[in-house]
């Protein structure tokens, strides 16, 4: 991909943003004419690792898309216009903004009809994580969300934790009444 030191130098915001436009067709779409959800997550992702890629120059891997939302339906023969950006790298990990657009080919008036926050984390091509460079910010909108990144990763981080715990209590719940049964 290229050089560990070249990859290392801190990169601007900018240097990672990403654009996908798509025609949306029928095979995209629901009984209604709608988009799919599923095909926007589909987009969505790809973008996002368009952005996360454009950052880290290595091979990403997508960890969570944990925040999305939609917004308003895209019908069949909209244009969907996605763009994202690195919003902040950690050690190996990268969180991604990512919103969704629409524009209406007649009228060419364009509509936010999605946003979804994504994580990716940079690999090499064995699948071990690599480190990725930092990100500066520059204009109050970066910083804002570069700021907004590390709430919304310590909001995941203890998410993680008390599915973790609940899942060990339900574990444990379970072990016990496997014992009492069988002393019953």
């Amino acid at each position: 991909m290229s050089s560990p030191e070249s990859r290392m130098a801190p990169r601007l915001v900018a240097d990672s943003e990403s654009e996908m436009t798509e025609i949306i067709l029928p095979n995209d779409a629901n009984l209604l004419g709608n988009l799919l959800g599923g095909r926007l997550m589909h987009f969505i992702d790809l973008t996002g690792a368009m952005a996360a890629f454009r950052h880290s120059r290595t091979y990403v891997v997508t960890a969570a898309m944990d925040h999305i939302d939609f917004i308003q339906p895209v019908k069949v023969g909209d244009l969907l216009i996605l763009k994202s950006r690195v919003n902040r790298a950690f050690n190996t990990s990268m969180e991604v903004g990512v919103k969704v657009w629409v524009e209406h080919p007649q009228t060419a008036v364009l509509l936010h009809v999605a946003s979804a926050y994504l994580v990716f984390v940079a690999v090499d091509q064995n699948g071990r994580r690599v480190r990725v460079p930092e990100i500066q910010p520059v204009t109050a909108d970066e910083q804002r969300r570069y700021e907004g990144a590390l709430r919304r990763r310590e909001y995941r981080e203890a998410e993680s934790a008390r599915r973790r715990q609940a899942k060990q209590a339900f574990a444990a719940q379970k072990e016990m009444e496997t014992s009492a049964a069988k002393q019953g």
